[in-house]
């Protein structure tokens, strides 16, 4: 029976050492006196055969998370050169900026869980709580050492039990191990149903207008069935940051009239946003500097999308107050049904003296819920284990592409990049999460000719493995340019979905 060698350090304390059996439910609890963590780890002599593969989380839902084997590589942001990270911050996606990627084969990490696989027999690794800190399994496949790593270093201690280490480990099916994690962490989703439907954004992106919407959803009631999501995406807002009405240019009926004609038509109605961050053109950003979250008294930029990007600081009273009251419009005065939470990893970039950045995330997640109430949450864009039974939905991969896997000089950059081949490898490797954790979006697929460069077989590969693995099963196409043969291809895929999970 393989121990764990586990220590835990505060400023200023001798360690304290100890090891445990790794074995079912493993639970460190010390008693310490006050003080500043400094370290928690723990070490596991885990060997992994040539023949074995395995599979270490990503930081967040976009993270390229695939099966591995021996001889792989994982690959961070370090070989960009610095001058390109600096202008669009590609190490601002994942965990670049905290956590640095050894340039060695077989070196691996990830976070909340992974596994060793021989054939159908899993050796599953696993968190039962990341409030203190995410736990992060570091894996050298060469040694067959695992170092795992409490993601809390820098923040206080009252004194008292530290639940130091809170883990899972199981060997067994792939079923076996999985629902005996989520029964050891008492997770259960908040709904088993299944959504099929519409998002507008994998064909005009942002350039849509209220009668782009129009059309489409024209087209999607002789196509989808009632009940069906129809969901507004980027786009409609005038810039990122500022939700509480629309570009009203583009969409001069307003929000409630939008929404209100998707349910005359038989369907949910859903609307994107991005409420933890705002561009530098919202009004949120020119007129409340001091909602935006500071480090080393800079604002935080969080990436290169819309020209770059910030996170506002939930710890703010008015930031709170203002998306409170936006979610309160969407829902009581737009009506709609269901929310698409984009960019949410941006909430918790780091954490504070008093809280880790998975404490952090928690915090933020459990604020979105109660402003949503009982209303449906697609997350995406999410550190996964603190969005478990949080969201309804969770997108678990990266965006599709309009091709395969994005332009060349893209594939040189981080994880989380826009990829159809990477979308499908998180479907797959992830789909242990759905009807556990959350219903699995893996993202749209596509039937359309125009506006994509899929080929006919890579286009039946994703509609079938979104199929197969996925709670959630949505088109951006519109529907209205589609030939008989399109429609049934829709149904015979659609019909795949209904049969699976």
């Amino acid at each position: 029976m393989n121990r764990l060698f586990w220590t835990v350090t505060l400023e200023g304390q001798p360690p304290v050492i100890g090891s445990i059996p790794a074995e079912g439910e493993v639970r460190i609890n010390i008693d310490v006196p006050s003080g500043t963590i400094k370290a928690i780890t723990a070490h596991l002599y885990c060997p992994m055969e040539k023949t074995e593969k395995a599979f270490f989380n990503g930081y967040q839902s976009w993270s390229w998370s695939p099966e591995v084997v021996r001889d792989d590589r994982q690959r961070g942001v370090d070989h960009i050169p610095k001058l390109l990270l600096k202008q669009y911050s590609f190490d601002r996606y994942g965990d670049y900026h905290f956590w640095k990627y050894p340039r060695k084969k077989g070196c691996f990490h990830g976070y909340s869980y992974g596994y060793i696989r021989r054939e159908e027999s899993y050796r599953l690794f696993a968190s039962l709580d990341e409030r203190l800190g995410y736990t992060i399994f570091s894996y050298d496949a060469n040694t067959g050492e695992m170092t795992i790593t409490r993601d809390c270093a820098g923040v206080r201690h009252p004194g008292g039990v530290l639940s130091a280490f809170s883990l899972y480990f199981a060997e067994g099916t792939e079923n076996s191990v999985f629902d005996g994690w989520f029964a050891a962490i008492g997770c259960r989703p908040r709904t088993s149903k299944k959504l099929a439907g519409y998002t507008s954004w994998y064909n005009r992106y942002e350039a849509i207008t209220e009668q782009d919407v129009r059309n489409d959803l024209a087209g999607c009631c002789d196509l989808m069935h009632p009940g069906d999501l129809f969901q507004i995406d980027d786009g409609w807002e005038p810039h990122v940051g500022d939700w509480t009405k629309p570009d009203m240019e583009k969409f001069p009926g307003g929000m409630k009239a939008l929404s209100d004609t998707i349910h005359e038509s038989g369907f949910m109605s859903g609307l994107w946003l991005a409420p933890f961050v705002c561009t530098e053109k919202s009004s949120v950003f020119r007129n409340h500097p001091d909602w935006l979250l500071k480090v080393e008294g800079k604002p935080w930029k969080c990436g290169c999308n819309w020209g770059g990007f910030y996170a506002l600081d939930i710890d703010v009273l008015a930031v709170q107050e203002y998306l409170a009251g936006v979610f309160d419009r969407l829902f009581t005065k737009w009506n709609f049904d269901l929310v698409k939470l984009d960019f949410l990893y941006a909430a918790a970039p780091f954490g504070t003296a008093d809280e880790s950045r998975s404490g952090r995330m928690y915090r933020a997640m459990e604020l979105l819920r109660k402003w949503c109430g009982d209303k449906l949450i697609l997350g995406c864009g999410v550190p996964l284990m603190p969005a478990f039974g949080l969201v309804d939905y969770c997108r678990i991969g990266c965006d599709v592409s309009l091709d395969w896997d994005d332009v060349l000089y893209m594939r040189a950059f981080h994880r989380e990049r826009v990829s159809t081949r990477h979308s499908l490898d998180n479907t797959l490797y992830r789909r242990q999460l759905s009807g556990r954790a959350f219903g699995n979006d893996p993202d749209v697929f596509f039937l359309r000719k125009e506006n994509c460069k899929l080929t006919p077989a890579q286009k039946k590969q994703l509609a079938e493995t979104n199929a197969q693995y996925g709670q959630v099963l949505l088109i951006s196409d519109d529907p209205s340019s589609y030939t008989e043969e399109m429609r049934r291809e829709y149904e015979r895929v659609r019909g795949m979905w209904d049969k699976e999970l």
